[in-house]
């Protein structure tokens, strides 16, 4: 059986110089799955999926971000009941390449060049 849908925040769209309604956001659980997304067509398309609570308002909100609307055109999503996305951790620095160490040898075999 699954769960009723819980609120966990909203987004606002702006229609023009107008700002819309506010737009509700649900977190529906099923297993050890979490997702969120809107109820109203057709912003509905949009679901962040995830492990945790956080995991899937971060998908959410990457997805939102790529989605079709411009920066401008809305204002969120913000975030109810201590909700804060997890952003994914980055990627290891390659380790620095170790600089080639010349024998003495070498070194003292190389001619150098002459100043002028």
């Amino acid at each position: 059986m699954s769960t009723l849908p819980e609120f966990v925040g909203t987004i606002h769209i702006f229609f023009g110089p107008y700002r819309g309604n506010p737009i509700g956001l649900y977190l529906r659980k099923e297993g050890d799955s979490c997702s969120i997304a809107p109820t109203v067509y057709p912003w509905n398309r949009v679901v962040g999926v995830g492990e945790t609570v956080n995991k899937a308002a971060a998908d959410f909100d990457a997805k939102w971000k790529e989605g079709e609307l411009a920066a401008e055109m809305y204002s969120g999503p913000h975030w109810e009941g201590g909700i804060k996305p997890e952003k994914p951790k980055p990627p290891p620095k390659p380790a620095a390449p170790k600089p080639e160490a010349t024998k003495p040898s070498e070194a003292a075999a190389s001619p150098k060049p002459d100043a002028v």
